[in-house]
């Protein structure tokens, strides 16, 4: 992926989180989650917000930081999700968007790699708190796989 194609992506992403209020249908969310990077077998640690944009669509950007053996990772998430409704249930959610990842072996030089993201999850919308389970495919140069748990907290009014 190319810088223009990541700025672009950026660009396209931050609009639509900035989106004039009276489009968004529901409330914030914040919380924290566990991750297994699944081809790295690493564990992290990280954060994601859930801001409204349209009913049914959320601005859904996340981190994480890993623990591998040695060095240090990272990753940054900047992901649009849609969340699936009907009459029956509203737990069902897919989306996309840009990944960013970085790593630094103990020695040597870091990396830095972009990658398009597709996922698909599982949400509880009961009561303030809501827990949480999904897995995100990164795909392009180095494509890999990551499961993730944790809870959403509401904000806002």
């Amino acid at each position: 992926m190319s810088i223009r194609s990541v700025w672009f992506s950026l660009s396209v992403l931050l609009l639509a989180a900035t989106a004039p209020a009276a489009a968004q249908s529901g409330r914030a969310h914040l919380g924290p989650h566990l991750a297994y990077q699944v081809d790295a077998e690493m564990v992290g640690l990280g954060a994601q917000l859930g801001v409204p944009v349209a009913r049914q669509l959320e601005f859904y950007p996340s981190f994480d930081i890993y623990f591998p053996d040695n060095g240090s990772a990272w990753g940054l998430n900047f992901d649009l999700k849609y969340r699936i409704t009907n009459r029956v249930s509203n737990w069902l959610y897919l989306g996309g968007g840009l990944n960013l990842s970085g790593s630094k072996p103990d020695r040597g030089a870091s990396h830095t790699t972009s990658r398009a993201n597709l996922l698909m999850g599982i949400e509880s919308l009961r009561g303030p708190v809501h827990p949480f389970a999904e897995v995100r495919a990164m795909l392009g140069s180095g494509s890999t796989a990551q499961l993730a748990a944790g809870l959403n907290f509401t904000i806002g009014r």
